[in-house]
C-alpha cells in the first residue's frame, strides 16, 4: 500500500519540478534577453561620460569631490543630456541604496500644479538628510529635487517654488531642466545657477554612434552615420532611437543613406527640386497633381518647409526679393500648420506663390 502511495506521488511530484526548473530557466533567459530602447541602455551612467558640456562637469566634478553644489537650472534643445547629466551626478553622490530617497524627480507626465509644489516637493525638502552611504563614502547631507520640463509648469506653481527654495536651503538643492528659459519666472532663473547644454558638434554624435554600433554589431556605412548626424540636428537621443530602428528595418544587413531617409521621414532632394521645377514650369494643374502625391506618399508639410527654406536660402538661382517673399508664405504656413491647418490646402498655397515668384521673373 505504501509502495503504492509512493509510486504516484513521485511521479506526480518530478515532473512539476522539471517544469520549475525549466520554467526558471526560461525565466532566466526572459531575464538576459529583455530589450531596453538603446537611449536607455547607453545613457550615462557617471558625470565622465556625458558628452560635450565640459563647463556642466566641471561644476558637478567639484561638487562630487565633496564641494557645495548649488541650485541648477539646466536649459537647451532635446536630446544633448540635461536630465541624463542630473541623473548621472546623483546617482554618484547617493550610490544606488539611497537614490531613490534622496532624489524626488517629477517630470511634465507628472501633475505639478501648485498644490503638488506646496504639499509633495515642500514635505520631501522638509525631510533631513544624513551625511554617509552604506558602503561608507561621504555623501552630502542634502537631496535633490528635479523639475524636469520645468518651462510648462505654470507661474503660479512657480511663484509657490521660490519660497521653498530659499527656506529649505540647508536640507534641498533644487535643479530646473526646461527647453526655453523665458519661460521660467525671473526670481526663479535668479537663484539658480545657469547652464546652457549646447547641441551636440558633429564629431561627438559620430563617435557616440559608431561607438553604439559596434557594441551592437550593426553594420552601417560611414555616409550614412553622417547622415544621421545631420538628420538629427544635433539630438543625439533621436539619433540613436533612428540607428536602432534602421537596425530592426534591415535585419543585419548594411544600413545605408537611403534607408536612413525612410526611417527620419526626410524628404529626398530629387522631389524637392521636382516640386521647383514644376513651379518653375507654370502649371496649376501639374503643381496640384503633384501636392496630391506628396501628401498621399505621407510626407509631412512641416518637414518639407524645413527642407525648402534650406533650399530656397542657399540657392543662388533667385533674387533677394523672391527669397524674402517665399520665406515670409513659409513662416505663414508654419504657423497655419501649427494651428491645425488642413496640410494639402497649405501645400499648395506655399506653392502657388513659389510659382508665382518664379514665374513673373
Amino acid at each position: 500500500m505504501q509502495a503504492f502511495l509512493k509510486g504516484p506521488s513521485a511521479i506526480s511530484t518530478k515532473p512539476p519540478a522539471a517544469k520549475e526548473k525549466s520554467g526558471a530557466g526560461s525565466s532566466g533567459e526572459g531575464k538576459r534577453l529583455k530589450p531596453i530602447p538603446w537611449v536607455e541602455k547607453y545613457r550615462p551612467r557617471n558625470v565622465d561620460e556625458v558628452a560635450f558640456q565640459d563647463e556642466v562637469v566641471a561644476v558637478l566634478k567639484k561638487s562630487l569631490e565633496g564641494a557645495d553644489l548649488p541650485n541648477l537650472l539646466f536649459y537647451g534643445p532635446p536630446g544633448t543630456g540635461k536630465t541624463s547629466t542630473i541623473l548621472a551626478a546623483a546617482r554618484e553622490l547617493y550610490g544606488p541604496d539611497l537614490f531613490r530617497q534622496r532624489v524626488l524627480e517629477l517630470n511634465a507626465s507628472d501633475e505639478r500644479g501648485i498644490q503638488v509644489i506646496r504639499e509633495k516637493v515642500k514635505a520631501f525638502a522638509q525631510l533631513t538628510a544624513s551625511g554617509s552611504r552604506s558602503d561608507g563614502k561621504v555623501c552630502p547631507p542634502f537631496k535633490i529635487v528635479i523639475l524636469d520640463e520645468a518651462d510648462s509648469m505654470t507661474s503660479a506653481a512657480q511663484a509657490a517654488l521660490r519660497r521653498t527654495m530659499e527656506k529649505e536651503s540647508k536640507t534641498t538643492r533644487f535643479c530646473l531642466i526646461c527647453n526655453y528659459i523665458s519661460r521660467i519666472i525671473e526670481p526663479l532663473t535668479s537663484r539658480c545657477s545657469k547652464f546652457r547644454f549646447k547641441p551636440l558638434s558633429d564629431k561627438i554624435q559620430q563617435q557616440r554612434l559608431l561607438e553604439v554600433s559596434e557594441k551592437e554589431h550593426v553594420k552601417i556605412s560611414s555616409e550614412a552615420v553622417s547622415y544621421l548626424v545631420k538628420v538629427s540636428e544635433g539630438d543625439l537621443r533621436k539619433a540613436i532611437t533612428f540607428l536602432q530602428s534602421a537596425t530592426r528595418l534591415m535585419g543585419g544587413k548594411e544600413i545605408t543613406e537611403k534607408i536612413v531617409t525612410e526611417i527620419a521621414g526626410v524628404i529626398p532632394r530629387e522631389t524637392i527640386d521636382e516640386l521647383l521645377s514644376v513651379c518653375q514650369s507654370g502649371s496649376f494643374e501639374k503643381l496640384e497633381a503633384l501636392a496630391k502625391d506628396l501628401i498621399n506618399e505621407g510626407f509631412a508639410v512641416a518637414q518639407l518647409i524645413t527642407q525648402l527654406h534650406d533650399v530656397v536660402v542657399e540657392s543662388g538661382d533667385y533674387s533677394d526679393k523672391q527669397k524674402s517673399a517665399i520665406l515670409e508664405k513659409l513662416g505663414e504656413v508654419d504657423k497655419c500648420l501649427a494651428d491645425g491647418a488642413d496640410e494639402f490646402l497649405q501645400l499648395v498655397s506655399l506653392s502657388a506663390l513659389v510659382m508665382q515668384q518664379l514665374t513673373h521673373n
